[in-house]
């Protein structure tokens, strides 16, 4: 379920001068908005998809979110302007929240603490193992197709995990236990988690790293393409800044058992911190362009320290949740995918064929996580002792 949507952004990427040529895309950075659009859709169809999973169950929840998914998909396939192509991507985005949240919660409704950051590890191991082979599927459909057929194959995968889960997956939310849907309790819930300054914090923190995911899917395809020329190779470079990320994810399972997850994400994200500012300075000592070779090196430890916050940050901010886990998901999710979209949107309009803001972005993004990493701690100390 999770790897529809790492799958629905970086499928596309090896597309991206072709959308444009078919959609008559003039400006480079408009195609950003090819993922951005979709992140967009997911915020909204988070807020909704949270609440719906408390009161109908998650198995529901995730069917429905599915079957928008795969309209989304269809209106994307036949689209022949940028306008209909994006609104069947922002369509695709709200559908894909029904699995992304309802599964989250699904696990919280099973796992608590560490376990649950272990459940979450794999999963998300998942979600950082698909752009190792998404972009080289979405090169092989173009290579016997048009671009729409990755949307076909989209639809084909969403079908498939949609009949997995109907015949395998029970539901994990009892009836006793559902929450219906009500306004005055939604609004009294909402503002008990938003009161919650540790949830909060975390919430900003994944937001940042979020952005700098984001930022690297939206600029990836010209770095790779336009600034190093690596033509056809582009998907095995992509997939090779992937590879540290996905096995730091899946030695994350066991390492968070011995030394827990706070100094987890400390070590992660003062390496993040660190290889990223050396980035930024041999970027500028390199007039932009560094050495390709120096480039793969520094990008490959950076996202290897994502398969180490994301897991562990969002197990963190769901575990005071409780009961409220799919609302609480929903605006976790939403509130960081929105922090997300407006720091790498702001960041990727300085794109000018260089890595500078890649690097300068991240440099940014790990600051304020570090920030707000110590004050969510620092919070949830003082509420657990109160």
């Amino acid at each position: 379920m999770m790897s529809l949507t790492a799958l629905s952004m970086d499928a596309m990427l090896p597309a991206f001068p072709f959308i444009a040529e078919s959609l008559a895309i003039v400006d480079y950075q408009q195609t950003q908005w090819i993922v951005s659009a979709m992140i967009l859709g997911m915020v909204f169809g988070e807020i909704v998809f949270g609440p719906l999973s408390d009161a109908i169950g998650r198995k529901k929840s995730i069917l429905i979110g599915i079957s928008i998914y795969v309209a989304g998909s269809v209106i994307a396939l036949l689209a022949s302007s940028i306008e209909m192509f994006l609104l069947g991507r922002m369509i695709q985005g709200f559908g894909v929240a029904g699995p992304k949240i309802a599964s989250r919660a699904l696990i919280r409704d099973l796992y608590k603490g560490a376990a649950m950051a272990r459940i979450m590890s794999f999963v998300m191991m998942v979600f950082i193992l698909v752009p190792l082979l998404a972009p080289s599927i979405g090169q092989l459909v173009l290579q016997v197709a048009d671009w729409p057929w990755i949307f076909a194959l989209l639809i084909a995968q969403a079908s498939i995990a949609g009949i997995w889960l109907l015949l395998r997956q029970p539901e994990t939310l009892l009836k006793e236990n559902r929450i219906p849907l009500s306004r005055k309790r939604l609004i009294a819930d909402v503002r008990v988690i938003l009161a919650r300054r540790d949830v909060m914090a975390f919430t900003v923190l994944l937001g940042c790293i979020f952005a700098g995911l984001i930022l690297h899917i939206s600029t990836a395809q010209s770095l790779f393409q336009d600034v190093y020329d690596t033509g056809e190779r582009f998907p095995l470079f992509f997939a090779m800044l992937a590879i540290g990320s996905a096995i730091i994810n899946f030695s994350n399972g066991k390492i968070v058992l011995r030394v827990g997850m706070l100094r987890c994400v400390i070590g992660a994200l003062a390496v993040l911190l660190s290889t990223s500012f050396v980035l930024l300075l041999v970027t500028l000592y390199f007039d932009g362009v560094p050495p390709f070779a120096l480039f793969m090196g520094l990008g490959m430890v950076m996202f290897s320290c994502f398969g180490m916050v994301f897991g562990n940050v969002n197990a963190m901010a769901m575990e005071p949740l409780g009961n409220m886990a799919g609302l609480g998901a929903s605006l976790i999710s939403s509130l960081s995918s929105v922090i997300a979209i407006v720091l790498a949107t702001i960041v990727g309009q300085f794109y000018d064929f260089t890595v500078t803001p890649l690097a300068s972005g991240f440099v940014i993004f790990s600051i304020i996580a570090l920030l707000m990493l110590r004050y969510g701690y620092q919070f949830s100390q003082r509420h657990g002792e109160e």
